[in-house]
């Protein structure tokens, strides 16, 4: 199996390749393309044209956009992602100090997400059509359509503003974490959960789990051994998928709640056209993609001993 999953991860490693140029290939020209001139932003509505010049010059605007790429492409390879053009710190900096906060609230949510959306899944299809599935399903129903950043508003009018239980946001103290991590782990949970329940229930009408039955094990004996285990195929690769998810949906949660991360920072790099952050939060998340959906392939291996990586 060692040398299987070696030659698998390799293989992976290689395709993923022509994926990261292609996504820097995207993410350098569309941030081009959107509307404003970064120079004029920082020169300011008063500065004179030679000043507007001088900062374009500085930032390596007057280039040709090919050239552009080349040295973006070439800095890249050499873990230097530019300096920002608001602050002139480097990026690699801008982003590595707000990352932990983002990956703190990211890792929370999710793990909310799997613990309650697989429980309850598990739930609702051994009490397929009772009264506790229609609830569940509905509560399911309500995370998939409520946006996050509404979500969010109402939980702070509720608990900070209104019984004053937990803070509002605006830092990443364990209490301040609670409400965006709710927030922002609504969604993933109802997809969790749909995805267990739908799981679960085919499994459950498989030969051997009535076999199991048959032979007199009991209930929970047949449910979490027999039929768990091998529903959590699909259920891990929605995992995988919601926890890259996370990241993006990060950005409404973070500034929703004022929470100091890379969410917050896309946003403010936006507002200003500073491009090398930009550039940077967005490879940022596309590797995160890219690497998550290979750890849940070798995943796949360990849940259910039948898939070879050969």
């Amino acid at each position: 199996m060692t040398g299987g999953f070696v030659g698998f991860a390799i293989r992976r490693l290689l395709a993923a390749i022509p994926t990261v140029f292609g996504v820097t290939l995207i993410v350098f020209f569309m941030v081009r393309m959107l509307p404003g001139d970064p120079a004029r932003l920082l020169a300011g509505l008063l500065a004179t044209q030679d000043e507007v010049d001088r900062i374009r010059v500085q930032l390596g605007l007057t280039k040709p956009v090919p050239v552009q790429y080349a040295l973006f492409i070439g800095g890249l390879l050499r873990g230097d992602l530019g300096k920002s053009t608001v602050t002139q710190a480097p990026v690699t900096y801008e982003i590595g100090v707000r990352l932990p906060a983002t990956a703190l609230l990211a890792a929370t949510a999710t793990i909310l997400s799997v613990l309650f959306g697989v429980a309850s899944g598990l739930i609702a299809s051994t009490r397929q059509y009772t009264s506790t599935d229609y609830f569940v399903t509905v509560l399911a129903l309500a995370g998939i359509s409520i946006p996050v950043f509404w979500l969010g508003l109402m939980l702070m009018v509720v608990f900070a503003v209104g019984l004053h239980l937990l803070p509002a946001g605006g830092d990443t103290s364990p209490l301040a974490l609670i409400l965006p991590s709710i927030a922002l782990a609504a969604f993933s949970l109802a997809i969790i959960e749909r995805q267990t329940r739908s799981s679960m229930l085919e499994t459950l009408r498989q030969d051997y789990v009535r076999t199991a039955r048959a032979k007199g094990l009991a209930e929970g004996r047949v449910v979490y051994r027999h039929a768990l285990r091998n529903s959590l195929i699909p259920v891990v690769t929605i995992v995988g998928l919601q926890f890259a998810t996370l990241l993006g949906g990060a950005i409404l949660t973070e500034r929703t709640f004022s929470w100091p991360g890379v969410g917050t920072l896309l946003v403010n790099s936006i507002e200003a056209r500073d491009y090398p952050i930009i550039q940077g939060v967005v490879l940022l998340f596309a590797l995160t993609f890219l690497v998550i959906n290979l750890v849940v392939d070798i995943l796949y291996g360990y849940i259910d001993p039948r898939i070879k990586y050969s």
